[in-house]
């Protein structure tokens, strides 16, 4: 029995002699299934294959991004996060071997694993009992738990604080839990979002947006983004991190705000340069 993966999504599921007939995450419409048809792997094949290194890179005091390289699956960044002793992993990959544990054991371990949204799941249960860690996952999301595990904390309401001036904010949009992470107290003392894709940095770095389905290309309705846009204005941060290691390096909080006016504008057919 083997706990497969998805190949295209990355997530994981409960140990099983034959693979699911299909994959629940790659099914809906916010993802899809492979043109080539669905297929799984496990981690041990992943481990076994020795195509695969998981790269980590400090981006700035306290803070780590973890990437797999060559890209697998949905290709996302996880980032390791330290909080004065206390270390959380944001968001999660699929892959994971002895070198990537003991580089991240050398660096204080993990104590909590927190989930922007499904689409990152990944092998989080893995990892949770590798590192002895907690799962922090939305409770609207509930439904979307492939492997389920007495590691995971299914949290309710608006935010939750996981350490001081660590923060999980829910804000709905790409997905009813759809979370970001706010750390008030990094080094630079000016504040730091971690949001997946829940608001995803674009090509031109002072900007962002805000979609239901990226590879499908279905946005938002306003009423939701602008919602969105009204919970983080309340918040300090400077920079922002997305999943695909995009990086608002300053005025993060101005650009999110200018980015929701811009998109509900493209909606409600009023951009200055619309034809």
């Amino acid at each position: 029995m083997n706990h497969f993966i998805c190949n295209t999504c990355g997530v994981q599921y409960p140990k099983t002699t034959n693979p699911p007939d299909t994959c629940l995450i790659c099914s809906d419409e916010r993802q899809y299934i492979h043109p080539d048809g669905q297929s799984w792997t496990t981690l041990e094949t992943l481990n076994d294959s020795g195509n695969y290194r998981n790269s980590i890179v400090t981006e700035e005091p306290g803070l780590y991004s973890i990437t797999t390289t060559p890209g697998y699956a949905i290709g996302q960044t996880a980032y390791l996060l330290q909080n004065q002793g206390f270390n959380l992993l944001w968001d999660c990959i699929t892959y994971l071997d002895e070198r990537t544990e003991n580089e991240i054991k050398a660096l204080g371990g993990i104590d909590a694993i927190a989930l922007s949204h499904p689409h990152y799941y990944s092998t989080q249960v893995e990892w949770a009992e590798r590192f002895g860690a907690s799962i922090y996952i939305h409770e609207a999301d509930r439904q979307w738990v492939t492997r389920p595990s007495d590691s995971i904390i299914f949290w309710s309401g608006d935010s939750l604080e996981l350490d001081e001036g660590v923060t999980l904010y829910r804000l709905g949009g790409h997905f009813n839990g759809g979370s970001v992470l706010h750390w008030e107290h990094d080094v630079n003392k000016q504040g730091l979002l971690l949001t997946g894709d829940i608001i995803q940095v674009v090509a031109d770095r002072q900007w962002v947006s805000f979609m239901y389905s990226y590879p499908n290309l279905i946005p938002l309705p306003a009423i939701k983004v602008q919602e969105m846009a009204d919970k983080v204005n309340t918040l300090h941060f400077d920079r922002l991190y997305n999943a695909f290691h995009r990086i608002i390096k300053e005025n993060a909080h101005q650009s999110v705000q200018k980015s929701a006016k811009r998109y509900i504008a493209a909606l409600e057919g009023k951009l200055v340069h619309m034809i």
